[in-house]
């Protein structure tokens, strides 16, 4: 009878699981929540379905349940990874979806940058369009004052920088079963996580320009914004990789998750240093420079 179930292929048939429409319907709720958010914030309505969506809680209730099924779909995983089901198979195959989804954020950041250099180089044909979008025919636009790139940027430049050494040094240490050195430079990653953030949010918090004035204001926030908040995301991911290994997981044979922690920070390391050039300095060139 045990030889009925014995496992006699290198694929991992998942049992079924509540998880993937979990997922769909919490993003469903957060979408329309966050639709009728924004609503709420412009002080009007939306009426659907019956429901008023003005309102912010149907966006957190959606966040909250995307939450929850990352946190017990990752948890099914782990547990499937300590019964032996990620065979070598397997294991490639969570290495193929992680390079797809690092793969699919480049694009998101690709939308993001075209956004940015379709506005700076061709300022001469917004020149008679809304005030919002108005160069007055040059990059950075008349009257914006940029933010110096040998100041803050630079810092955060070099905090990304050391951040992907320290990830690496992790990473190395516990190929070699060091665990005192895992710990260690993991620490010491989201230490400099957690500084990359502070020091962004005190860069935004005396910004000379604003989000909804320009459209240089408008790209550089998302283009930047959205880079921080995967900062905070890569930070939280490396976190998880912490507390797992104060706990006794991964070896050198079976460690994804915290690869995969590794070669999303590094993603964000290359995004940084992108934007650090094409933004700050390139984009930044010849404008006058706001008082430190």
């Amino acid at each position: 009878m045990a030889d009925a179930h014995q496992k006699n292929h290198d694929y991992h048939i998942i049992a079924p699981s509540p998880w993937p429409l979990m997922a769909s319907i919490g993003a469903l709720v957060m979408t329309f929540g966050g639709v009728g958010y924004m609503r709420y914030l412009n002080g009007g309505s939306l009426h659907l379905f019956g429901i008023e969506w003005a309102t912010p809680w149907i966006f957190y209730i959606g966040l909250a349940v995307i939450l929850y099924v990352m946190y017990a779909w990752w948890a099914d995983t782990i547990k499937e990874a300590h019964e032996g089901a990620h065979t070598p198979v397997v294991a490639l195959h969570l290495r193929y979806g992680m390079i797809m989804f690092i793969a699919s954020e480049v694009m998101f950041f690709v939308a993001w940058f075209w956004a940015y250099f379709d506005a700076s180089l061709f300022p001469h044909e917004t020149i008679q369009a809304s005030r919002f979008a108005y160069t007055g025919g040059q990059w950075p636009p008349k009257g914006i004052e940029v933010l110096d790139p040998w100041h803050l940027p630079i810092y955060n430049t070099v905090i990304l920088l050391l951040s992907g050494t320290t990830v690496t040094w992790a990473h190395h240490a516990l190929l070699h079963n060091d665990r005192k050195g895992l710990i260690q430079g993991l620490v010491l990653t989201i230490m400099l996580g957690v500084l990359f953030s502070c020091v962004q949010a005190y860069e935004y918090a005396h910004a000379p320009f604003a989000f909804r004035n320009s459209i240089y204001g408008a790209t550089f926030f998302m283009a930047t914004g959205f880079h921080g908040f995967h900062v905070l995301v890569g930070t939280i991911f490396l976190l998880v990789c912490l507390i797992r290994a104060l706990n006794g997981a991964f070896t050198p044979k079976q460690h994804f998750g915290f690869e995969a922690a590794a070669w999303y920070w590094h993603f964000v390391d290359v995004v940084w240093l992108f934007l650090f050039f094409s933004i700050y300095i390139w984009g930044g060139w010849g404008a006058p420079v706001a008082a430190g």
